[in-house]
Formats: C-alpha cells, sequence, structure tokens
C-alpha cells in the first residue's frame, strides 16, 4: 500500500536525516544502514537511540502529531532507505488502520530501547555498555565487522576516550572482538551477549513480540 509513495535514496555516512527542532518532512523506512539519535547539548553529543533496518527514522514525532524532535538523528553507518513524504504517510494511516496499529506498535519498541539504555548507562560500567553497543551495532550490520572508530564509540556512549580504549582492549584481550584503526570485528558474540546482561535483549525481545508477531492474537 505505500509502495507508490517511497523513493529509495543513498545515505552516505554522517548525513542528517532529521535536525534538532527542525520540521520534519520526510521519514524514512531503513533498508540498510545504522542511524543514530543523539542528543545535542553544550556539554557534547550522547546517544539515546540506535536504528536499523528494522526502523522507521522519525517515526514517534510525526506519529504521535508532532512535527519536530529535540533529537539529531544521523547516519552512523552508509546504506540506503525507503522516504516517504510525511503528509503522505499521514494520508494513508488515516485511511488504514492496520498500517496505524503496525506503526504505534513500532513506536512503542523505540520507547523500550531508550529506557534501556537509560537502564545500562545508569547500571552498567564501560566494557558492559560497550558490548551492547557493539551487539545492537552488529544486529544493524551486513557482516561481523563493524566500521568504527574510537572517538566515535567516546561520542556515542558519553565516556571519555581513555575508558574506551581499556574496554576495546580488554574485550580484545578476553577473545570477544578484534580491533584494528577505524574497525571492530566481532569474534565472540555469545560472550559479547553473556557480558551485556540484562542490558541487552528485552528490547529486542519486545520488537519480535510486537512487530514479528504482530500477525499472531496472542500478541495482542
Amino acid at each position: 500500500m505505500l509502495a507508490p509513495l517511497l523513493r529509495p535514496e543513498t545515505i552516505p555516512l554522517r548525513r542528517v536525516l532529521i535536525s534538532a527542532n527542525t520540521r520534519i518532512a520526510t521519514v524514512y523506512f531503513v533498508e540498510a544502514g545504522i542511524v543514530s539519535i543523539t542528543s545535542d547539548a553544550p556539554s557534547g553529543r550522547v546517544e539515546i537511540g540506535l536504528l536499523g533496518r528494522e526502523a522507521l527514522v522519525g517515526a514517534a514525532a510525526v506519529l504521535l502529531d508532532d512535527d519536530r524532535s529535540p533529537y539529531t538523528h544521523f547516519v552512523q553507518a552508509a546504506g540506503h532507505t525507503l522516504a516517504v513524504d510525511v503528509l503522505d504517510l499521514r494520508a494513508e494511516i488515516e485511511r488504514r488502520p492496520a498500517l496505524r496499529r503496525l506503526l504505534h506498535r513500532y513506536i512503542q519498541t523505540q520507547y523500550v530501547q531508550t529506557a534501556q539504555t537509560a537502564f545500562t548507562n545508569a547500571r552498567g560500567g564501560t566494557p558492559i555498555r560497550l558490548a551492547r553497543w557493539l551487539l545492537m551495532c552488529h544486529d544493524r550490520s551486513e557482516s561481523d565487522e563493524i566500521t568504527v572508530t574510537q572517538e566515535f564509540m567516546s561520542l556515542m556512549l558519553g565516556v571519555e576516550r581513555p575508558g574506551v580504549t581499556m574496554a576495546l582492549r580488554t574485550l580484545e584481550k578476553d577473545g570477544l572482538i578484534a580491533k584494528s584503526r577505524g574497525r571492530v570485528q566481532i569474534i565472540d558474540r555469545e560472550r559479547l551477549l553473556d557480558l551485556a546482561g540484562d542490558g541487552y535483549g528485552l528490547a529486542e525481545t519486545e520488537y519480535a513480540r510486537l512487530i514479528e508477531g504482530a500477525d499472531d492474537p496472542e500478541a495482542r
């Protein structure tokens, strides 16, 4: 039903899809790539959400009858999307209750992810936070290799770069990852899961229940 309205677009690295506090005219279904949602303050930038091929970028503001977000949405890993004008999407949502229900379910999954980020930041040290973040990037990547710099990781996690460096060394020494300049390769996902603990898994389970299980009456 949406296919005639969708425009394929390439999203290069660091492209800003949605600027903070700016009217949103277009939203994006991610087909490949990773988009970060960040809170940008005078004290620095911190990531509060991580979106990939499961995502509609800009969903919460647009579908809850707002026209902007206080957060920046930018491309962390290049890829491609299907873009749709906000007015067209809203018109289809009004005509099709099933589409509205599905997209509202997706908004709930985003809320859960953000809450889990807050939980992990409050309860977990840098290695745990880093393990969760790498797992989330791995979920949204096409391979076991993630292109990312230590400087970028420190910004996204809200941790000083030396702390990220030490955490990476620990993970590499324990055989969970291999790192090189600008890249991290996932070696042992199961042990990364063990390290991330309660920080990872709840948001992913809720996505499976609400979206992948949307046609199951028991999931309603």
